[in-house]
């Protein structure tokens, strides 16, 4: 086995090694030569290549949220650790373990005109967990008699083992983005057949607080008491709440369960499709009675970022008196009324909560329960008398889909629409929602389908896919890899949101009208094309379109731009009647 001869580099890869890392996807470079010499020489190591360092790490942030596992990025010096950001970010407000590992220039170059050199050091303060600033080192032959430097190189070597120790036990404890900030002296390309170092090793702690009955009771107390519960789940893994607990919240006449596509929970009582039960209150003539009606005595939240601006705004608007959330790190105040946080997983909160509970004696739930069954009856109404849209497409979409397949959905329009629809329950849906920015959904869908044994399907829209073409340059798609864009020649969201539409400063500065196809990128990277204008031919390119192939395939979508946003707002106020 071949080692970088630089201890630092030896110790980095050791750790990792210890700490179970086995991805790590490297950006080529010079300065970082030290640490792919070390992870790509490791028979435990499994070492990706990926050029452009944005798309890298959201492709390890999708290899990261399938896996649940930390996965770590290398790249060189310079502006390529800043490419990093919008997927440290990401990592940052969706709890994924990232180790973002970056070679530097010693000190003493930065700041004084030299290549490749910016201030790397606390580079993400602001979005990472933790921050390892490394003691460069000189590589010292055995043979050294200079005392002196022996011990300032020992030092060095035992404050770096230290803070790669920490850095990598905080990702993994606290589920979150950490940086290794390493500098190099040359030379970089020097190997050697045995290891010099054996790094100190430092056991990660992975606690829960655990809530006894006494702490919690009083909290049942005001449970058992109240009418009118909501339970609201945000992005989630799938099945993060145990089976009984979600049946006995799904049938407790006084507790509505709210859930979203990205909360990968099932239950045939439950509330799938927030804005179709919200959106055609807002339209009624008596919106703040029913609003009114609504309107929980208890919020229970527990789950990532919520999606819906509907059941924001009405919370927001008609509160709770009790607001609690549970998670064990973050405490959401989503909607400015948060009274209480239970540090701890959800299932581990409900263990402990269930046994004081007692079902509700209320009309609550099925109340809303027969307006879902009568929004349900006006949606299919809906859907088969709406002219050709993105709405009509996803109708077309979404049944199709099979069993089984891990959908990747882009941000902005596409998450919204899959909101309205129902998905097939042994389907797992995710979306970048922790900034809920377009910036990488290509990537994350492509390392997430790297990891996953079952097929990957990717829906996003134009500009999504447009802006992170580049996550298709790499050698891991898998075959079987699918990919749905709607194209409507623009930022069609923005049509959605409130403006002065139809007009050149809105068509330029806003929804970013353009004329482009996604065919000649399938072309440049080899991807199956096909192409769909209407709802009959979105029908004949749909069929066979899962089947297994030689290579990954692409169906694009032209839906009509001027149309679509009609057809979104039309279907809340058609749903009320």
């Amino acid at each position: 086995m071949k080692y970088s001869k630089i201890p630092v580099a030896q110790s980095i890869v050791a750790l990792c090694v210890s700490k179970k890392i086995k991805h790590v996807v490297i950006s080529p470079g010079s300065r970082n030569a030290p640490l792919t010499i070390g992870f790509t020489h490791h028979p435990e190591i499994k070492a990706y290549s990926i050029v452009d360092e944005r798309c890298a790490a959201f492709f390890a942030l999708g290899m990261a949220q399938q896996l649940q596992q930390a996965v770590a990025l290398v790249c060189t010096s310079g502006s390529a650790l800043l490419n990093y950001y919008p997927a440290v970010a990401e990592a940052f407000y969706s709890d994924i373990p990232l180790v973002v590992i970056s070679a530097d220039r010693p000190i003493e170059r930065i700041d004084i005109g030299d290549g490749q050199t910016i201030r790397q050091k606390n580079v993400f303060e602001n979005h990472i967990l933790y921050s390892a600033n490394l003691y460069s080192e000189i590589v010292l032959e055995n043979t050294s008699a200079d005392k002196k430097l022996q011990q300032k190189q020992f030092e060095s070597q035992k404050h770096n083992e230290r803070e790669i120790n920490l850095a990598l036990n905080k990702a993994l404890e606290g589920k979150g983005p950490v940086h290794i900030n390493v500098p190099f002296y040359e030379p970089l390309y020097d190997m050697v057949e045995k290891a010099s170092v054996n790094p100190l090793q430092i056991l990660p702690e992975i606690r829960e607080r655990d809530y006894s009955e006494k702490e919690l009771s009083a909290y049942a107390e005001i449970w058992n008491k109240a009418k009118r519960k909501i339970v609201i789940v945000g992005v989630a893994q799938p099945n993060v709440l145990e089976q009984k607990f979600l049946d006995f919240l799904a049938q407790d006449e006084s507790v509505l369960v709210l859930t979203e596509t990205t909360s990968n929970l099932n239950h045939p009582e439950i509330f799938t499709r927030i804005d179709t039960l919200i959106g055609p209150v807002e339209r009624s003539e008596d919106a703040a009675k029913q609003f009114e009606a609504l309107r929980p005595d208890i919020l229970l939240s527990f789950g990532g970022m919520i999606v819906s601006k509907k059941i924001k705004s009405f919370l927001r608007n008609f509160q709770p008196e009790h607001h609690w959330h549970v998670d064990p790190k973050k405490a959401y105040n989503t909607f400015f009324c948060l009274n209480k946080h239970f540090e701890t997983s959800i299932n581990s909160f409900f263990r402990k909560f269930h046994p004081l509970l007692e079902k509700g004696n209320s009309d609550y739930a099925s109340h809303w329960k027969n307006i879902r069954k009568k929004r349900q009856e006006r949606h299919d109404l809906y859907v088969q008398e709406i002219q050709y849209s993105d709405f009509k497409a996803m109708q077309a979409i979404v049944p199709t889909v099979p069993k089984k397949y891990n959908v990747q959905l882009g941000n902005s329009a596409t998450v919204r629409y899959a909101q309205l629809f129902k998905w097939d329950e042994s389907q797992k849906l995710f979306c970048n929602r922790g900034t809920s920015g377009i910036d990488g959904s290509v990537s994350t869908a492509v390392g997430a389908a790297l990891i996953n044994e079952d097929p990957t399907l990717l829906i996003c829209g134009d500009l999504s896919f447009f802006y992170d073409s580049n996550g298709l340059w790499n050698n891991y798609i898998p075959k079987n890899f699918r990919i749905i864009v709607l194209n409507n020649e623009g930022g069609g969201i923005f049509r959605i949101l409130p403006g002065n539409k139809n007009t050149e400063n809105f068509d330029t500065y806003f929804e970013t009208i353009h004329q482009m196809n996604t065919k000649p990128v399938c072309e440049l990277y080899d991807i199956e094309y096909l192409s769909a204008k209407n709802s009959e031919e979105i029908s004949e390119a749909l069929h066979g379109f899962y089947e297994v192939s030689e290579k990954p395939k692409l169906l694009e979508i032209f839906t009509p731009r001027q149309i679509n946003d009609e057809v979104l707002l039309e279907y809340f106020s058609f749903m009320k009647s």
